[in-house]
């Protein structure tokens, strides 16, 4: 059998699009499809112009691609939802530089999925963990961070001399409801009557409140639904991350994952009446909600759009899974259970690397202390809540 070779290509466009998507086949998430990837770069979200310049590396037998890892040359860490501002200062303090570094990633998407593409057999995996560490010499990068990585993927890292770190999410798991109402019924009392609340401050706004896919959305709502994106970005965080681009080619480029909800206002023109929406992409039984704008103050009118709505959709659609980003412990009230993430860190200072290996460490118990504290102040009734494991990334049986 032929070996197998690493390359390093910058740009997603030196990619085989089907070769990749062959990669990825198999699994639910649609943040590493070629397509969700590629509209990255193509609408200036991502490239060279950008912090998050593409270095993908890519494992090939016989001139066909058997691996690969979505890696990204990195001059800050925005967008990366594994928060590290305080290791670069602790590096700037010991005259180390932190920047640049390499991550494995999906950009500004701080969902669970396979980094290491394709690699199922030991062979091609060791040569994309080979390649990776090729990368960041060549690079000069001063460290590599595999980002919401699957469970078995950090501890494959963990062999290879990473430094494994947890993060905590609110993720929701479908316990074979048979409609909304049968999931508020596994809930307690306070929690069933709180959201029933939420969701009844909604429908009697008079608003109008629809979920629909991409392809389905009309053509001239694009615009303002980038308007009201960018504007959550205004008021708390600065710049979007998303350009104006990605959201035009949406209908087009990911017509049948991409998933909207929008409140409308019928007391406003048909052409502008949209005045809050959120935009979640969906593939086989998972959903993934990311992105929420709104330019009207209304109490409920958040959790609608971002939970209870996908909620109610993934019962009748039989999805099993809906992440809805990262943080947020308001989540737990609402029926998303605390979930342990995953990341692995290589540090080229060996005794910068072992200090923060450390830290990693004693991190890791905190956060396994917080989940179970969490879960006992949980919203479901004794005995009602999903028995999923509370780890990200390990795969449905």
């Amino acid at each position: 059998m032929a070996m197998i070779r690493t390359r390093v290509v910058q740009s997603f466009s030196d990619v085989d699009g089907p070769q990749w998507d062959d990669l990825v086949a198999d699994d639910n998430n649609p943040f590493v499809e070629y397509a969700f990837l590629k509209l990255l770069e193509d609408s200036g979200s991502i490239g060279p112009e950008t912090s998050w310049r593409p270095r993908l590396v890519l494992a090939e037998r016989d001139g066909r691609l058997v691996g690969a890892l979505p890696a990204f040359w990195r001059s800050d860490s925005y967008g990366e939802f594994i928060f590290d501002w305080q290791l670069a200062d602790a590096a700037r303090r010991v005259g180390l530089r932190y920047f640049p570094k390499i991550t494995v990633a999906v950009p500004f998407t701080p969902a669970t999925g396979p980094r290491f593409l394709g690699a199922a057999d030991v062979d091609t995996r060791q040569a994309l963990k080979a390649g990776l560490r090729d990368l960041q010499e060549s690079e000069g990068a001063h460290s590599t961070h595999v980002l919401f990585c699957n469970d078995d993927e950090a501890d494959a890292l963990v062999d290879d001399g990473y430094a494994r770190r947890a993060s905590l999410q609110f993720h929701w798991r479908n316990d074979g409801y048979r409609d909304f109402d049968d999931f508020l019924s596994r809930l307690s009392h306070e929690a069933r009557k709180q959201i029933r609340r939420e969701r009844r401050r909604v429908q009697e706004s008079g608003l109008v409140t629809e979920v629909m896919l991409g392809h389905e959305v009309p053509a001239h709502w694009w615009p303002g639904l980038y308007r009201l994106y960018a504007g959550i970005y205004d008021r708390k965080w600065g710049s979007p991350y998303l350009r104006p681009a990605f959201f035009d080619a949406i209908a087009t480029v990911l017509p049948e994952r991409a998933v909207v909800a929008v409140a409308r206002d019928p007391s406003r023109p048909r052409d502008d009446d949209v005045v809050a929406m959120t935009l979640s992409f969906e593939r086989g039984t998972h959903c993934y909600g990311r992105y929420w704008g709104c330019d009207v103050e209304l109490p409920g009118l958040h959790f609608e759009l971002c939970y209870y709505a996908l909620v109610e959709r993934a019962i009748a659609r039989g999805q099993t899974l809906m992440e809805a980003g990262a943080q947020g412990e308001h989540k737990l009230k609402r029926g998303f259970l605390p979930v342990i993430t995953h990341s692995a860190h290589r540090f080229a200072e060996p005794g910068f690397h072992d200090a923060i290996a450390r830290f990693y460490d004693e991190e890791t118990q905190v956060m396994e202390a917080e989940r179970s504290a969490l879960c006992e102040h949980g919203p479901f009734k004794e005995g009602t809540a999903p028995l999923w494991p509370l780890r990200a990334g390990i795969p449905e049986v």
